[in-house]
């Protein structure tokens, strides 16, 4: 069935400012695009139905290059603490919710963020023992390389005072040696091992909720990382099939695959690009070092404001080079988490020392850099996954981690495009919010949410750098940019549609502009 779309503004994304009258599409993909003259001249007689855009503006369909489509999900239906803003408005928080909680379940919240609390303070276990005893409890922070537990969910998970810290991870104590219920990465793991398996049904509710949330906020398609933390790989992998596709909802879901649960996808036979239409897999995700939050981002100098600690390397380098290594075994590419320049310096030797796979990797994050990181980054085959929206929450808190002196190559967007590394766009949900508004806006102006100041703003973007980020760049990390991310003929029909023009919106009002209709496959999966 032919459909035509018109009566409005439509950006190819090509070229700056680039524009088309009108687009034809037929089983999902573009069959052309130009004035609406030619057009007609060609389809006039074959089209179907038509999409009369009332004066709005159609993009590419935008892709979030770096969330967690089930931890969004989870932040949807759990306790949200990511909006609290002091130590006991989360504490009255959690005391409500565990009064609701049957018998000894787990009462586990999301995101708190000591940062923008006037008191920036670390919850101490005793505290929540006070909430409950009998409820095991567990607090994500929102870098989700740190948490909380009360006594019940240490004793549960089998940490005692006299347990060690692992590789790439810390157990936090006081100045007695004692623990305060504070894990840092690797740490957390017996924690959240001592958690109740995760059904399928859950599993698929929470991808269901995430995915409305992401279409209504007019995201196409997102890479996410979730394949090792929920029960499995084939158990995750077989709730995203029952979730996304034609009988469901479509979305394009390129799920990377966590190096802890690359044998589970050999073993059935799987490999990069294997799936569906809409859920495909991934390169092989590896943790290199922690967050910035947390003082666990490894950094080639101390933290400003911890004299003597430089971070922690999840892997020790010759580790995680047999990570590298055991991927291109299978010719699968990598995406190394790597936060601190030290962790950034690491992966680039080591991807520099192995051959190229025959797809792109990938380096997630890069927040900070040093001058001679940028020329071995654009050696590499890797593009740089960005997170926009932390330079607006992150500032100007991080300034005391960082110092001043090392702000020139902190989120240094401007300068990873300028040295030809390819970047993409995402916000790492929940991490971050969804919205890609709000990740374009702190793109272009690099103001924090905080304080209303622009940070930086030497690596401010333009609209059309920021906008393609979720169009061009997240086509182009996974070898898609034959097919995605532009509005031509021969291209997938997914569009996201807004109220009113993004290019023309001052940067500071384009939170004002609404998505309208959401576009996958053709198909229209959101409307306002």
């Amino acid at each position: 069935m032919a459909e035509l779309w018109y009566g409005g503004t439509i950006y190819t994304m090509e070229q700056e400012g680039e524009q088309v009258e009108a687009v034809v599409t037929k089983n999902g993909r573009i069959q052309m695009a130009g004035s609406l003259e030619e057009v007609m001249a060609v389809w006039k007689g074959a089209i179907d139905q038509e999409h009369h855009l009332q004066g709005q503006v159609m993009y590419p369909g935008f892709v979030d290059s770096h969330l967690h489509i089930i931890g969004h999900g989870e932040r949807l239906l759990r306790l949200d603490l990511s909006f609290m803003t002091s130590p006991e408005e989360v504490k009255e928080a959690l005391s409500s919710h565990a009064s609701q909680l049957p018998h000894g379940q787990w009462l586990i919240g999301e995101g708190w963020n000591e940062n923008q609390w006037a008191d920036p303070r670390i919850i101490h276990k005793s505290e929540l023992d006070e909430i409950s005893t009998e409820h095991p409890i567990m607090l994500t922070r929102v870098c989700r390389h740190a948490l909380l537990a009360n006594s019940k969910a240490m004793e549960l998970a089998g940490v005692t005072e006299d347990t060690e810290d692992p590789q790439g991870g810390k157990i936090v104590r006081d100045e007695h040696g004692l623990t305060t219920g504070y894990f840092l990465d690797a740490a957390q793991d017996p924690i959240k091992d001592a958690m109740p398996e995760y059904t399928q049904s859950y599993l698929e509710k929470a991808i269901s909720v995430s995915i409305e949330d992401l279409t209504r906020n007019g995201i196409v398609g997102g890479h996410s990382e979730d394949l090792n933390y929920y029960g499995g790989f084939r158990k995750t992998y077989d709730a995203f099939l029952n979730s996304i596709g034609p009988k469901h909802t479509k979305f394009r879901a390129h799920l990377l695959v966590h190096h802890e649960v690359l044998d589970d996808m050999l073993a059935d036979g799987l490999t990069y690009k294997s799936g569906t239409e809409f859920v495909e897999l991934g390169a092989v995700k590896i943790f290199s070092d922690g967050a910035i939050g947390g003082r666990t981002a490894l950094l080639s100098e101390s933290y400003e404001d911890d004299k003597g600690n430089r971070g922690m390397a999840i892997h020790e380098e010759k580790q995680l080079a047999q990570i590298v290594k055991k991927a291109r075994k299978h010719d699968l590419p990598v995406a190394v988490h790597a936060i601190g320049d030290e962790a950034v310096a690491m992966i680039t030797r080591i991807l520099n020392g192995v051959p190229d796979a025959p797809h792109r990797d990938r380096i997630i994050h890069a927040q900070f850099m040093r001058d001679e990181l940028y020329d071995q980054v654009s050696s590499t085959n890797a593009i740089v996954d960005i997170q926009p929206t932390f330079v607006s929450s992150d500032f100007p808190w991080v300034l005391d981690r960082i110092g001043e002196h090392r702000l020139q190559n902190a989120y240094p967007w401007k300068k990873l495009l300028q040295s030809g590394i390819p970047c993409a766009g995402g916000s790492d949900a929940p991490i971050e919010e969804i919205n890609p508004l709000l990740a374009i806006q702190a793109a272009v102006t690099r103001k924090s949410i905080h304080d209303q100041k622009a940070y930086g703003i030497e690596q401010c973007l333009t609209m059309f750098e920021a906008i393609s980020l979720y169009t061009k760049g997240s086509a182009y990390t996974i070898h898609e940019e034959g097919k995605r991310g532009l509005i031509k003929e021969g291209y997938d029909a997914d569009f996201t549609i807004f109220d009113r023009d993004l290019f023309a919106l001052h940067p500071d009002r384009l939170l004002e502009a609404n998505v309208t209709r959401t576009v996958v496959d053709g198909t229209v999966v959101y409307q306002r």
